[in-house]
């Protein structure tokens, strides 16, 4: 590093024989407990990283808090801004340096051993600042384990472990200086922020939804990963609709659609996005358009998010039929919806009973039920909702409920006021909403399917 890159601390700690983080860190808790026991307020040693940012002209813009200052101050004599200035003006700073002195000093051997010995130290630091690569395997185990169970496992439980996830990777970007390794944790921060923006959704908090999915995006944007970014504003774009913004959510779809590395499944599920928000708007050319888009996606190109991962940010034939079953009751298409929420049934009981995931079943249950009533049909609509009451209150997310509120809106209507049947099944609609997790949590939330 030439001078000019380094800090007056730099020179001064170098001289002194502190340079490595290890020697530096042993003489400011030396002074540091000095100072304590003066009566001063102090900080801890700086960690390696900080430390090596104070080394380097230009790296920290402001100067430390005074607890940090004071033991710097102490330690070498001079104020703490001084000490982040170009080491160019270590002659003017240094007082007891002699103004006589016009010739380069002379290298001896003691000086070159000492900065070899630095240099070894300091390399010595940046090898240990690197993780052991079955940790981030572990991670990213655990990272797949709880995406693809996400629809079998309550939110309350999604919800800690994913937190519990995006913490350790926070934790272990601070102990390593590998650009890889850094890639790594992003890519998983991202993740655990994708899962806790869906999991705050389906507990009825928008608000924290929103901001764990542009963290998502954040992420993915520090590592240019488009599926990361695609998937983070598909999500805002589906918050927004359910927000009432559909226009906002049309751009966010389309936005998304336009990151690089996309496969089809991620086309699929943007475009299922869009026709939804287009739905919302009433614009049945643009919506059914989307759909169509939606069910074409078949160049076989795929991605390691949505594909080789899978789980929550997959978006399989079952879940995008699902997702136009309510497009087509936003538009009043009951047939459509109809058809698309059967099929929806049909290809996850075509599964094994552990591999259905609620978050898809239940939603497709309830437009089925609620395109029955839109002929007129009570009683199909009793039969669509029965394996949905069998739901446990702990699953009953934010998508299954605004859903069935819908439905419930829906028997309001003059034709259903004095039907036995429709009394019932409102009951019903009204006792099972009263459990679910939004409304013990007290949220209040727009609808996700206008009625």
């Amino acid at each position: 590093m030439d001078e000019e890159r380094r800090t007056v601390l730099f020179s001064l700690a170098t001289r002194r024989g502190i340079r490595s983080h290890q020697a530096f860190s042993d003489e400011y808790t030396r002074v540091a407990e000095q100072l304590r026991s003066e009566g001063y307020d102090v900080a801890p040693a700086p960690v390696a990283r900080h430390y090596e940012r104070f080394l380097k002209f230009g790296e920290v813009k402001t100067t430390p808090h005074a607890p940090t200052a004071r033991v710097l101050e102490r330690m070498f004599q001079m104020p703490a801004r001084d000490l982040l200035r170009s080491a160019s003006d270590v002659r003017e700073l240094e007082p007891e340096r002699s103004t006589r002195a016009s010739s380069p000093p002379v290298l001896d051997e003691s000086e070159l051993l000492m900065t070899a010995r630095d240099a070894a130290s300091h390399a010595g630091e940046a090898a240990s600042l690197h993780l052991d690569e079955m940790t981030l395997d572990q991670l990213h185990d655990e990272l797949v384990q709880l995406t693809r169970r996400y629809g079998r496992t309550a939110p309350d439980e999604v919800y800690r472990d994913a937190t519990s996830l995006l913490n350790r990777a926070q934790v272990l970007l601070e102990r390593t200086r590998s650009p890889e390794q850094h890639t790594r944790l992003y890519y998983a921060a991202a993740q655990a922020s994708a899962m806790l923006a869906a999991v705050s959704f389906d507990l009825g908090a928008l608000e924290p939804a929103v901001t764990f999915a542009r963290s998502s995006a954040q992420y993915g944007k520090t590592i240019g990963s488009g599926p990361v970014q695609a998937y983070a504003y598909g999500m805002m774009a589906f918050m927004a609709f359910w927000d009432g913004r559909p226009s906002e959510a049309v751009r966010l779809a389309k936005n998304a659609q336009h990151f690089g590395d996309l496969g089809d499944t991620a086309r699929r599920r943007l475009y299922s996005i869009e026709a939804r928000a287009h739905g919302h708007l009433g614009n049945a050319d643009q919506a059914e358009r989307a759909i169509r888009e939606a069910l074409d996606q078949s160049s076989g190109r795929r991605d390691e998010l949505h594909d080789d991962i899978g789980g929550e940010f997959g978006f399989d034939a079952a879940r995008t039929a699902m997702s136009n079953a309510t497009t087509c009751l936003l538009l009043r298409n009951a047939e459509g919806a109809e058809e698309f929420a059967a099929r929806a049934l049909t290809l996850l009981r075509a599964r094994p009973a552990d591999d259905q995931p609620i978050v898809v079943s239940g939603p497709a249950a309830v437009d089925l039920a609620r395109a029955r009533l839109l002929r007129n049909q009570v009683e199909g609509a009793q039969e669509a909702l029965t394996p949905v009451f069998q739901v446990p209150p702990s699953w009953r997310g934010s998508g299954m409920m605004e859903r069935l509120t819908a439905a419930r809106m829906e028997l309001t209507r003059p034709e259903f006021r004095n039907a036995p049947a429709a009394l019932e099944l409102a009951e019903q609609i009204e006792e099972f909403s009263a459990l679910s997790p939004i409304r013990r949590l007290g949220a209040v939330n727009p609808l996700a399917i206008e009625a």
